[in-house]
């Protein structure tokens, strides 16, 4: 059988143009010669759609979707996609549990004729599933053209014994498959063995390797062919990086889409059949894995990606255009600036600076020479008179008190207020600058350089800042040089450094991967720091540590963060605000 995965970029609540794209991607299957079109998971109405399958309407019209999509069905390839259905009464009495299914469709002749319910529901780190959907009771083989097919749905493959050290969940509907299978008759049983599986897999840097992993050996160990189709795009928070993958029987990778990108692959199992008895499922390898946050992030050219795709998706399917960037001179609105390019084009996107008396002449060369590379519009707002005023206008109330804080976070303030109204006047959305180390230790400034729509690099630690920013010049000068090379400051007031508040960057960063990513202790993390050759003090581990309890209250009111590794800031890390911890 031929069999096409259609890697597509659905938009939540779009049910006329999801139907388009499952009708467009499934025309070029059938022009490829494939019986089957296969589709992510909950593509119809686009995923996550969260507390929009509260709303009875909304379940109404994912069916009437569906249902306009198997009309199609009746010439060309069958169809298999994610829909959500709406629970129905049981017996007459109405359904006591929760009202909606997370379900992949098989369309044929006209109709849906078979339906897989989801049977393991995510309740780990960004999923919440089992908030919304009832489980799955058990699995079914189901038969498309003579040939069997063990249907699932994400998180159904994600729970294999022979890979996980630490399962999260007490069975496995892969196995339930298996077994079905080995009970067929002839003559379905001489065909091969097909895993399909319908994703809607987000990236973190080190994602896909994991997945790939993952599926090779439940390939080898079930001894079939196993083809993983996942969803490309951005939405909201989330990046979905595609890369939907076909594994022969001996856990190899024989096809394998693009990478955060729409794309089309066609395999056909009886080509692959003849690996099935290179690897009896005895002989598969195990491999532990502790839990499904762990990995590997070494492909920065992947975090760039994933950063450009979910920005471009954010600002299109918000319904925008254009982005505005505040323009310090500084490496992270560099960067920030650079990934806004790539991702809207320089013609939409309009870098401001806004000066202060502490901003050096050095800073504002910076700022107009990374616009002059990138090709985008630069205007100049200074704001020393705004700034002067607010000072005169507070004097009375400032009286005898030093300059400190407040005046630093004025500045920025008064910058947030411009941006916001460049924004209103212009309809462009602002993107917002700070870093995941910054917003980790609160060194950043509620209604100031906090404002904005989408927080770009809030999930990019000021080291990996740095990575990304060479890597923008890896054909040629973007980010100019003395942006890169001079020590990072805010420029709130004469002389400052970013390590008169913070320790150097180096030391930081992995005090804070390890507490906010992993969840260590002061002690766990004193003890790999010294096993890694940079030594730190317990007591400065514990400063660090502090200003990430006392900083969850910022991060609250932030702008949605684009998540590229395994634990970011949003509802995939869940904390209380007014808390004591011990550290």
């Amino acid at each position: 059988m031929k069999i096409a995965l259609a890697q597509i970029n659905p938009t939540v609540g779009d049910f006329a143009g999801n139907a388009r794209l499952v009708l467009d991607f499934a025309t070029r299957a059938g022009e490829a010669g494939a019986e089957l079109a296969v589709f992510p998971e909950l593509c119809v109405c686009g995923y996550p759609p969260a507390d929009l399958l509260e709303k009875r309407s909304f379940l109404e019209r994912a069916r009437e979707a569906l249902d306009e999509i198997a009309i199609h069905t009746t010439s060309g390839p069958a169809i298999l996609c994610g829909a959500v259905l709406a629970t129905g009464p049981v017996d007459g009495r109405p359904y006591e549990g929760k009202h909606a299914r997370n379900i992949a469709a098989l369309l044929t002749g006209g109709r849906v004729s078979f339906v897989q319910q989801k049977m393991l529901l995510p309740f780990y780190d960004i999923f919440d599933e089992q908030r919304y959907f009832e489980p799955a009771t058990e699995q079914t083989l189901t038969v498309l053209n003579g040939q069997p097919l063990a249907i699932t749905i994400c998180e159904d493959a994600w729970n294999d014994k022979g890979f996980w050290e630490r399962r999260l969940y007490p069975v496995d509907p892969i196995d339930e498959l298996m077994h079905q299978w080995r009970t067929l008759p002839d003559p379905l049983a001489v065909h091969p063995r097909v895993v399909l599986n319908i994703s809607a897999s987000p990236f973190w840097c080190g994602k896909p390797l994991l997945r790939r992993k993952m599926l090779s050996v439940l390939a080898r160990r079930h001894n079939a062919i196993v083809a993983m189709v996942n969803q490309v795009g951005g939405n909201d928070s989330l990046v979905f990086d595609g890369s939907s993958i076909v594994l022969a029987p001996n856990g190899e990778v024989v096809a394998q889409a693009a990478s955060f990108r729409e794309d089309l692959i066609v395999f056909d199992t009886d080509d692959l059949q003849s690996m099935a008895a290179k690897l009896a499922p005895t002989e598969a390898t195990s491999v532990s894995v502790s839990n499904p946050g762990a990995g590997e992030c070494g492909d920065t050219a992947d975090t760039w990606n994933a950063l450009v795709l979910g920005t471009r998706d954010y600002v299109r399917k918000c319904g925008f255009s254009k982005a505005l960037v505040g323009l310090s001179g500084g490496i992270d609105s560099a960067l920030v600036a650079a990934i806004a390019v790539e991702a809207l084009g320089a013609e939409n996107v309009l870098g401001v600076g806004m000066p202060s008396e502490f901003s050096s002449t050095g800073s504002i060369d910076d700022a107009r020479a990374l616009t002059v590379n990138l090709g985008i519009r630069y205007e100049l707002v200074a704001i020393h008179d705004v700034f002067t005023q607010y000072q005169r206008t507070l004097e009375p109330l400032f009286a005898g008190t030093p300059f400190g804080l407040a005046e630093e976070n004025l500045q920025s303030r008064i910058r947030g207020a411009l941006l916001m109204a460049l924004s209103n006047k212009f309809g462009s959305l602002v993107l917002t600058t700070g870093n995941k180390s910054e917003m980790s230790t609160g060194y950043c400034t509620l209604y100031g350089d906090m404002v904005g729509a989408l927080a770009v690099i809030g999930d990019v630690f000021k080291t990996r800042v740095y990575a990304l920013s060479r890597y923008a010049n890896r054909e040629r000068e973007v980010i100019p040089r003395a942006t890169i090379e001079k020590p990072p400051s805010a420029e709130l007031r004469p002389g400052q450094r970013d390590t008169d508040s913070l320790p150097p960057y180096e030391i930081l960063d992995p005090i804070l991967e390890a507490y906010v990513e992993r969840y260590a202790s002061a002690e766990q993390i004193v003890a790999e720091m010294e096993t890694a050759g940079h030594p730190v003090d317990l007591a400065l581990v514990r400063r660090v540590l502090q200003l990430v309890e006392r900083s969850e209250y910022k991060r609250q009111q932030a702008a949605p963060v684009l998540k590229v590794t395994p634990k970011s800031f949003g509802n995939g890390r869940r904390f209380p605000i007014a808390v004591k911890v011990e550290l």
